[in-house]
């Protein structure tokens, strides 16, 4: 009992030690490194904040000389530190507060130069401010051991504009550190305490009944993309029930597949898939009612301009969320804005914010979602840094809208697990869900690499506390998938695919059976969720379902016998 409620708290660092000798079993040795600082700032401060860890490495050594590299004529440099002795497949973190003059704004990159001249043209980003300090958190991994390293700070606009950097910190973590840090947060946050006592008629305490407790569903949603390609296909459907309790339609809501032609609507399709989600009590995202991107436009709305787009932008929305009213948990409002700008170049500045008023107007249920490619899965990409999107979220917030939701369509080439947690952490700052929307790997790697990349990803979002669901992108076509398949076309699982299995495994709770104890208790630690559970004294039996849901104390049951 008291181990059970201890387990069931915020494990504070002091109590870290013992949770990992008694939960952790695939420890073979005592844990002594480092716990990961989640911290994250997107204010500009007057003052910087002290450094991460400490300082980490930079702690008990000289903060590696300042050094200005590519100085200018006019006399602004970049600044850089000098990192030595870094190692191979070690996940470097690294924060720093950055201050420039020169200019209002500025996009400032980190950059690492590593022996033999080996480049990573971005490891961090921060949109900094004149006049205040700004906060830039970033990561790398290096492909080979670099006995002397540059990692250095650029301003993106123009020569004249001064960085200057300030409490430096770089924390180096193993790869077993990074995923025992991994599970002591999937353990504290994914799972919780649970004691049931057992008694009679009279409140006496049984001891020795027997306990059966079986998960039957789980909390956190995991699902894939489908497609009409699973309908009518029962050994499909039957193979993604018994893997997900979350769905998105790939193509079959968006608006050229519902409207190809300006007044014909056509939800047949998107009707059928919606039959068999809700048959199978699975939660479905709504993807979506705007992509900015021209081509995925229909034709015939490409040609349409003032009043006669803003009509017809006006009727998909009332069309859609008026058919569909509270079916789908949430809506990609605006797909991919940061990269286009199809409506609000033809419609005005305000047209985005428009579409989120209207659409929390016809479904004020279903949280509406901003998802964009490009902000968890590189830095290099300047359309969508961390600090574009949280702007443009807060900008939209301030304007009115109804923002629920942080979409990270998730398209990963090979993945910077540092920096990718660095940029949830500071969209976390933000208090929304996030959801990772469009898992999958590119299909330039072969299938082991593109297996090994995918674990890699679902781990570190299923352990970062601020990640509230995941979603492949995987629906099974007759050519195959978008970028990475988890099975062939006779549903036999690809290397992907046993990754998959092998992780929804390991993410839920076993059958748990056992007696209950000399107090007529039995406890255990289990993945949030619903539970089934039947109890048996002699010749009584007793079943009953109860909840695991997040919370900070161990949850009592009391069953009757």
């Amino acid at each position: 009992m008291q181990l059970m409620a201890f387990l069931s708290r915020k494990i504070p660092i002091s109590g870290f030690l013992v949770f990992l000798i008694l939960m952790c079993p695939f420890l073979a040795f005592s844990y002594d490194g480092p716990l990961y600082d989640f911290t994250a700032y997107t204010e500009c401060k007057s003052v910087p904040e002290k450094p991460l860890y400490n300082g980490g490495i930079f702690k008990d050594q000289a903060p590696l000389t300042q050094h200005r590299i590519s100085p200018s004529s006019d006399g602004s440099y970049t600044p850089a530190l000098i990192l030595q002795n870094l190692a191979q497949n070690t996940m470097y973190c690294f924060s720093i507060w950055i201050k420039i003059q020169g200019a209002d704004s500025t996009l400032v990159t980190a950059s690492l130069m590593a022996n033999n001249n080996s480049k990573y043209d971005c490891v961090g980003t921060v949109l900094a401010k004149s006049g205040c300090w700004s906060f830039l958190k970033g990561g790398f991994i290096l492909d080979a051991p670099s006995s002397v390293s540059i990692l250095y700070f650029q301003g993106t606009t123009d020569n004249s504009i001064n960085v200057e950097i300030a409490s430096a910190s770089l924390q180096p973590f193993t790869e077993q550190q990074w995923r025992t840090n991994q599970q002591y947060i999937i353990n504290t946050e994914r799972k919780r305490a649970l004691t049931i006592h057992v008694s009679d008629s009279h409140g006496d305490r049984l001891q020795g009944a027997s306990i059966t407790i079986e998960q039957i569903s789980k909390d956190f949603p995991f699902g894939s993309a489908i497609a009409s390609t699973i309908l009518g296909n029962l050994p499909y459907q039957n193979w993604f029930v018994e893997r997900f309790n979350a769905a998105v339609f790939e193509n079959e809501l968006k608006w050229y597949a519902t409207e190809p032609e300006q007044g014909k609507l056509n939800y047949t399709i998107a009707d059928q898939m919606l039959e068999f989600v809700l048959a199978n009590q699975i939660v479905a995202r709504g993807h979506n009612i705007f992509w900015e991107d021209p081509k995925y436009n229909p034709a015939w709305v490409r040609n349409l301009t003032g009043p006669a787009l803003n009509s017809a932008v006006h009727s998909r929305i009332q069309s859609l969320m008026s058919k569909y009213k509270e079916e789908f948990i949430h809506w990609d409002v605006s797909n991919e804005m940061l990269h286009f700008d199809f409506y609000e170049e033809r419609l005005g500045p305000g047209a985005t914010l428009h579409f989120y008023r209207t659409a929390h107007e016809a479904d004020p249920l279903a949280s509406l979602f901003l998802n964009e490619f490009n902000v968890v899965e590189t830095c290099t990409d300047v359309n969508t840094t961390v600090d574009t999107y949280i702007a443009k979220i807060r900008e939209l917030e301030r304007g009115g809208a109804s923002m629920n939701g942080i979409g990270l369509e998730s398209h990963f080439s090979k993945p910077n697990l540092p920096l990718m947690r660095a940029i949830l952490d500071k969209l976390a700052t933000l208090k929304l869900p996030i959801w990772l929307t469009e898992v999958d790997i590119s299909n330039k790697f072969d299938k082991e690499t593109q297996a090994i990349y995918l674990e890699q990803v679902l781990r570190e979002g299923f352990s970062h506390p601020a990640v509230d669901g995941i979603m492949l992108w995987t629906a099974l076509h007759p050519n195959g998938c978008y970028q990475m398949c988890l099975t062939d076309h006779n549903l036999q699982s690809l290397p992907a695919g046993d990754t998959v299995d092998k992780l929804l495994k390991e993410w839920e709770t076993g059958e748990e059976n056992g007696r209950t104890d000399d107090h007529g208790s039995y406890s255990f630690f289990g993945f949030l969720g619903e539970y089934k559970i039947r109890v048996q004294y002699g010749n009584r039996t007793a079943n009953s379902t109860l909840s695991l849901s997040q919370s900070d104390e161990t949850k009592h049951f009391n069953i009757q016998l």
